[in-house]
């Protein structure tokens, strides 16, 4: 057992590492061969028709939001998300109206959403935080009743599943991040999912310059592309997925079991029908009964040799950009949350004792400033 117990880990086999060599020494570096059998793999493991690879989980979504977003459209956002939820809609000439969260789930807030639709609302982009699924039946009869395009983020939702299926495999469009801490990863690396012919193939024109034969560019386009490389490891990493969410999933019921018997402390909620993958497993801190900050609650957490992280500590509508380009807007679920969030290490290669000590110490510094 390690001494700190950090936040995140990046595990990486020798399968990834050789995988990622004989692509080097195939010499054959960009997209090609690999990013195709990539994409055919993952669009077969999430239950989607066409899966398109690209450089970013931000370029997955900026390239959804241009082949599908009408210019100018008001874009339904959660505002306690990663800003490229929302920044992309504003690259792509849409404009973000951000939206409450449920206070327990972290996910749009669907009632939230529906009052905000106006005459020149088009589209939704519910966001599967944390891994923890969106409610999707909500969502889509909502868009379903007022007729919008419904572009899913789950940049942090690999093995995420609703109602027993993936959430890559919903309509219209599924945007991935495949950041080195999400839960598999191609170091950098996005991937779009949908079940639209047409779209997928906009998309991949959109991902290489507008470009249907060499030289010959019918569209504009941008360089989206990911490497050779960066898809051998995510064969590889795909491989392993339900190995790695089952292991998260453990580690969460774990901290769930022992932090409900927390003063203090409040665990995350899944709703009845979603199964989280816990890219992050995230607490709420109680104001009523603790005497501490939520910073000061994670520096005695670091004292004690456990990481612990803020996502998010500021909600989007009240970043210093959207407040300049929309004005102000008060969204109380969302900056209350945004106060009292923390995640703890929740990774699969974390062992019993490891578990135990996170256990332990948040327990302890919940006790010291227990106010009750």
């Amino acid at each position: 057992m390690n001494d700190y117990i950090p936040i995140a880990n990046v595990e990486l086999s020798d399968d990834e590492i050789e995988a990622a060599v004989g692509v080097l020494e195939s010499g054959y570096l960009r997209q090609g061969p690999k990013t195709e059998e990539f994409e055919k793999k993952f669009a077969d493991k999430v239950g989607a028709d066409h899966a398109v690879a690209v450089s970013s989980g931000t370029a997955a979504l900026h390239m959804a939001y241009l082949a599908l977003l009408d210019e100018g459209g008001d874009v339904l956002v959660p505002s306690f998300s990663h800003i490229s939820t929302a920044s992309m809609v504003a690259f792509s000439g849409g404009r973000p109206v951000f939206c409450d969260l449920d206070p327990r789930t972290f996910t749009l807030d669907p009632e939230s959403a529906e009052e905000r639709i106006t005459e020149d609302t088009t589209t939704i982009v519910p966001v599967h935080l944390f891994g923890n699924a969106a409610d999707v039946d909500a969502l889509r009869d909502l868009a379903e009743d007022r007729d919008l395009t419904v572009i899913w983020d789950a940049a942090q939702a690999h093995g995420t599943e609703y109602r027993g299926r993936d959430v890559g495999s919903f309509d219209d469009a599924v945007c991935y991040s495949f950041y080195p801490t999400k839960n598999m990863t191609t170091g950098e690396g996005g991937m779009i999912t949908t079940n639209d012919g047409e779209l997928a193939e906009e998309l991949r024109l959109l991902r290489e310059h507008g470009q249907t034969e060499k030289y010959y560019h019918p569209k504009l386009g941008l360089n989206y592309r990911m490497t050779d490389v960066e898809a051998a490891v995510g064969i590889k990493q795909l491989e392993k997925l339900d190995d790695f969410v089952d292991r998260r999933r453990e580690n969460a019921d774990y901290l769930m079991e022992k932090l409900s018997e927390v003063d203090g402390v409040i665990p995350p909620r899944v709703e009845e029908g979603a199964k989280h993958s816990y890219h992050q497993y995230t607490i709420l801190l109680d104001p009523e009964e603790l005497e501490c900050t939520r910073d000061e609650f994670i520096e005695d957490l670091d004292d004690r040799g456990i990481g612990a992280a803020v996502h998010y500590p500021r909600p989007l509508h009240k970043q210093p950009i959207f407040q300049d380009l929309y004005g102000d807007v008060t969204l109380p679920v969302s900056e209350d949350i945004a106060e009292r969030i923390l995640s703890l290490p929740v990774y699969p290669s974390l062992e019993k004792g490891d578990l135990e000590k996170v256990v332990d110490a948040v327990a302890e510094v919940a006790a010291e400033n227990y106010s009750k």
